[in-house]
């Protein structure tokens, strides 16, 4: 019972925070004249911050990036476990566009937000989405802003780190930017699936892992570098966790044809 009435305190906490950033947020993007809302994104981010903040069940540690530029700009790639990944990554202090599912754009106020951000909606149900995607980061890259994707594409429901779509490292290997990996854990016992109720004492660790220069690279080193990043990212969670790597790495067909 006392955990529910916490979780109860920590939503109306979120829900009001969200309420006062809407008009905040507005007034930022009328006098942010730079193409890119470069401004009123980084305000954003804020958002997610103070939102990790409210809830005093979490505690987050971080480690690395102390020598990321935001205006250097990186295509930056994390594990995704939950929707708690979002806030805890706003605790970096820097500006990057965020690819996000289209049907999140048309939510009240957190969707008004996102557009005025800038951020980069993904319709899944188009055949052509992966060019519409790719033209919007290439215009952000070109402006000296990062772009962020979760390239396992839906979150990880066991805690292991699922199988990494190529997009994100074609697009770096085409536009010649450097990978930016992010490792997360503790995510995934945030906040319990179906559940609204916060877990208590939950441990969330986040570093930010050595960036990965593709300058030189063609399209068909995507596959090796996919797997490099993911291996990576894999061996600091189970390095976090004292297991080995395979033990963290979720085996899929795909990568189950690769081995063969």
């Amino acid at each position: 019972m006392v955990q529910r009435i916490k979780s109860l305190l920590i939503w109306a906490g979120i829900i009001l925070l969200i309420l006062f950033w809407m008009p905040l947020l507005a007034l930022i993007r009328l006098f942010d004249r730079s193409p890119v809302r470069y401004r009123t994104g980084k305000w954003f981010r804020k958002l997610g911050y103070f939102i990790s903040k409210v809830n005093p069940t979490w505690k987050v540690d971080i480690d690395g990036g102390e020598d990321i530029d935001d205006r250097n700009p990186y295509v930056m790639v994390s594990n995704h476990m939950s929707n708690a990944d979002i806030p805890v990554i706003s605790n970096l202090p820097w500006e990057m566009k965020w690819i996000a599912k289209k049907v999140l754009f048309g939510l009240p106020i957190v969707g008004w937000m996102m557009k005025m951000s800038g951020d980069i909606s993904v319709d899944r149900s188009s055949s052509n989405k992966r060019i519409g995607v790719f033209k919007q980061c290439k215009y952000y890259l070109d402006q000296n802003i990062s772009v962020i994707f979760f390239p396992e594409g839906t979150r990880s429901r066991t805690g292991k780190v699922n199988h990494f779509a190529i997009g994100a490292f074609d697009l770096a290997i085409r536009e010649q930017k450097p990978i930016l990996p992010i490792a997360l854990d503790g995510t995934h016992d945030c906040l319990p699936k179906k559940s609204w109720v916060f877990k208590p004492n939950v441990h969330v660790r986040m570093k930010v892992l050595d960036p990965i220069p593709t300058v030189g690279m063609e399209k068909e080193d995507g596959v090796e570098l996919v797997e490099d990043v993911r291996r990576r990212i894999a061996a600091q969670i189970a390095e976090w966790r004292g297991v080995s790597v395979e033990e963290v790495l979720a085996i899929s067909s795909a990568d189950s044809r690769t081995s063969s």
